[in-house]
């Protein structure tokens, strides 16, 4: 077994022991280097009750090199396009061999609520952000596929 398998299987124990409710990830079928992911909106936010799937890419080089995620559930979101790509440094030039994956999807969560409006990958989002109340009502108008969550 390689080197990246044995950390991805850690990680996934490490995954299942947090029991985190707002945040998972499996692998999916029986690839170890593609991964399913959902992560649920804090509390207190306009993303509260949202949950979002993203799948998770992790290749040979992992965890010297940042995995390739993106949103596979629509996310209206500055720092995410409607492709799902996420402009996140961790997951480009500030990636450590450090995070895990659940790290990552910490980060993630954390992105929803503290966005950085001034590198957008979505404008109409960066430019609504400043007016929570008109940024839900687009929120919920564009990201109807996102699951209510039951929590």
């Amino acid at each position: 077994m390689s080197a990246v398998a044995k950390r991805l299987q850690s990680e996934l124990m490490s995954l299942m022991m947090a029991g985190d409710d707002d945040a998972s990830a499996f692998p999916s079928e029986d690839n170890l280097f593609e991964w399913s992911a959902t992560i649920r909106g804090s509390k207190g936010t306009v993303y509260e009750d949202l949950c979002y799937e993203l799948s998770m890419s992790f290749n040979d080089e992992y965890p010297y090199k940042a995995p390739k995620i993106m949103f596979r559930t629509p996310c209206f979101h500055p720092n995410v396009d409607e492709h799902g790509n996420i402009c996140l440094d961790i997951l480009k030039e500030k990636w450590s061999a450090a995070y895990s994956v659940l790290s990552i999807l910490q980060s993630l969560r954390s992105l929803l609520s503290d966005p950085n409006p001034d590198s957008p990958l979505n404008q109409v989002a960066a430019n609504l952000w400043q007016d929570q109340t008109q940024y839900k009502k687009e929120l919920l108008t564009r990201n109807a596929a996102a699951v209510v969550s039951s929590r």
